[in-house]
C-alpha cells in the first residue's frame, strides 16, 4: 500500500476569472516548502437535556477553509505571491520585464489552488483562496522563505488533479547573500535581522448558505509592519525615532544573473526602543516598525520583480 509522503507532495495554482470556481486551465506549478491549507468542519456539542447521561449526536457547524503556504522566494514563481497580495502589476520592458506591484489597490485576485499526493491517491482543490498576510525574514544565513496566509471559500477532494498537466517556471531562488538593506538611498548598516509582514487584513463574509461557506473575503485596511535589531552603533535610527519622522526603507535581493527583487517602503515609522545593556557583549536595540501611505510616491509599499516572465 502506498503511504503518503511530503516529498511526494504538489502544488499547482491558477487564478480564477469567477470566486470560487476553478478554472479548467492555467495553472501552474508552484515551489512550496509546507503548507497547512486545508478545510475543517466542528461538531457542536448537543444541549439537549432529557435524554439521560449519554449525550445525543453532535451537529455540524460552519465550515472554514484557510491555511498557510511558505514558499522560496524566487525570481518567478514569487509573482504569483506578490500578485496576491497587491493585485496586478503594472509591467514595462521587452525582457526582462519590470513587474511592479503597488499597494492601496481595491481589488485582489482570488486563486484555485490544488495540493496534491500522488501515491495515495488525493487531490485537494482550493477554491477562492484570497492572500490575507504575506511575511518573510531577513538574516544572515539560512533558506530564504516566506510565508503566504490565504483564506479560501470551500475544498473539493477527488482521485485525479483536476489542474491538467500543469505549466512549470525555473527556480531562480534569491537567498540572503543576494541581500541588502538601504534607508533613504543609502546603505543601512549594522542589522542584525528583520522581519517584513504585509497584512490584507481579509474580511469574511459570512452570509447564511446551505453549504456553510462564506461568499467571499474583502479587503480591508492594510497594514504593513515589520522588525528590525540593529548592533548598536549610531544614533540615526533612535534619533528619527524621537523625532517621529518617517524614512524609506529597501530590502533588495539580486541574483548575478541579473534577476531582482526589490520590496521598498516608502514611510516607515519607528518607535524609541528601549536600549539595554545585557552584559559585556555588544548592545543591540530592536525596532517594531510601522509603515504609513507616503507623501511621495502616495503609497505604502512597492515590491518591483524584474524577470522573464512576460505577464502575470
Amino acid at each position: 500500500m502506498a503511504r503518503a509522503q511530503g516529498a511526494r507532495a504538489q502544488m499547482a495554482l491558477a487564478y480564477e476569472t469567477v470566486y470560487g470556481t476553478p478554472p479548467v486551465s492555467g495553472f501552474t506549478k508552484m515551489p512550496f516548502a509546507s503548507t497547512s491549507l486545508g478545510s475543517e468542519q466542528p461538531l457542536l456539542n448537543s444541549e439537549l437535556l432529557g435524554y439521560g447521561r449519554d449525550p445525543l449526536a453532535p451537529i455540524k457547524d460552519a465550515v472554514t477553509a484557510d491555511g498557510d503556504v511558505m514558499v522560496p522566494i524566487d525570481a518567478e514563481a514569487f509573482g504569483f505571491w506578490l500578485k496576491a497580495a497587491f493585485g496586478d502589476p503594472t509591467t514595462s520592458g521587452v525582457g526582462p520585464y519590470t513587474h511592479e506591484f503597488r499597494s492601496g489597490g481595491w481589488t485582489l485576485p482570488s486563486m484555485s489552488i490544488e495540493t496534491g499526493m500522488p501515491e495515495v491517491p488525493r487531490f485537494a482543490m482550493y477554491s477562492g483562496c484570497v492572500l490575507d498576510q504575506l511575511s518573510w525574514q531577513v538574516q544572515r544565513s539560512g533558506l530564504l522563505t516566506a510565508t503566504a496566509r490565504l483564506v479560501a471559500q470551500g475544498e473539493t477532494i477527488a482521485i485525479t488533479t483536476s489542474a491538467g498537466t500543469p505549466a512549470e517556471l525555473a527556480l531562480k531562488r534569491f537567498g540572503h547573500f543576494n541581500g541588502a538593506i538601504s534607508r533613504n538611498g543609502s546603505a543601512l548598516g549594522n542589522v542584525v535581522s528583520a522581519e517584513i509582514t504585509y497584512a490584507n487584513n481579509l474580511d469574511r463574509i459570512e452570509t447564511i448558505r446551505s453549504d456553510g461557506k462564506i461568499d467571499g473575503a474583502d479587503p480591508s485596511i492594510a497594514a504593513l509592519t515589520g522588525r528590525i535589531e540593529v548592533r548598536f552603533a549610531d544614533s540615526t535610527l533612535v534619533t528619527q525615532a524621537i523625532n517621529g519622522d518617517p524614512c524609506e526603507i529597501s530590502f533588495a535581493y539580486v541574483l548575478p544573473s541579473g534577476e531582482s527583487f526589490t520590496f521598498t517602503v516608502h514611510a516607515v515609522y519607528l518607535p524609541r526602543p528601549r536600549i539595554e545593556i545585557s552584559g559585556p557583549q555588544g548592545v543591540q536595540a530592536t525596532f517594531d516598525w510601522q509603515a504609513a501611505k507616503a507623501a511621495s510616491p502616495a503609497r505604502m509599499c512597492t515590491a518591483t520583480l524584474i524577470n522573464d516572465i512576460e505577464a502575470y
